[in-house]
């Protein structure tokens, strides 16, 4: 992958996630946030094959020991960097449930994965997922299952609002619906705008006028 500058480190949420049960001894929170912004740098730079805890240690200016103190594996780092980005860059929808809002999600998701450092790290725990079966653990136990949760909740709301009349069961809706769109980033293909409509008229069946 192309690299990109390395970004001074800063917050990156007005609320910092609460401290895990692994965490250790209390957390510096600038050399916390500094160790995520440099494990997602690293990653659009390097690979998640070349992405190491002592490149992250280099980059963030932190001691192995310290990282190692609060995560036991860069898994652990890319997870926290997922969970914390994407609640700030890509919310799920929480107010009106429209045909539109659940449009606007969607494409939003396809500029993530495309743009956002972060979206890179989704797509490298994905793949990471496919062989490894503890990082698809923890991978649906903190991001995907959460997520999952709040999008069929979206997807309920609209249909009770009779704003949509999906033509499946909202899982199925919604694996047809983020399906696509995360195999053409995980190809490294791009994402035509055009794709979205196309799932979203043709699943979700907007209620006209």
């Amino acid at each position: 992958m192309p690299a990109t500058p390395s970004r001074p480190p800063g917050p990156r949420s007005s609320q910092p996630p609460a401290p895990r049960a692994h965490s250790g001894s209390r957390r510096d929170e600038a050399a916390r946030l500094a160790v995520l912004h440099a494990a997602d740098d690293l990653l659009v730079e390097h690979g998640f094959g070349a992405l190491t805890v002592e490149a992250i240690a280099r980059r963030a200016g932190v001691s192995k020991q310290t990282i190692y103190r609060w995560w036991p594996s860069k898994v652990e780092i890319l997870l926290d960097t997922l969970v914390e980005d994407i609640g700030k860059q890509l919310p799920v929808p929480a107010g009106k449930p429209t045909a539109e809002a659940v449009r606007r999600y969607l494409r939003g998701y396809a500029r993530f994965l495309t743009r956002d450092p972060a979206g890179k790290v989704l797509l490298a725990l994905l793949a990471e997922a496919q062989h490894d079966p503890a990082t698809a653990a923890l991978l649906h136990e903190r991001h995907l299952g959460p997520r999952r949760r709040q999008e069929r909740e979206l997807l309920t709301r609209a249909v009770e609002a009779g704003e949509i009349t999906p033509a499946l069961a909202p899982d199925a809706i919604l694996d047809a619906l983020l399906g696509p769109v995360t195999y053409r980033a995980l190809t490294g293909a791009s994402i035509p705008r055009g794709l979205v409509d196309v799932l979203v008229d043709g699943l979700l069946r907007p209620r006209s006028g």
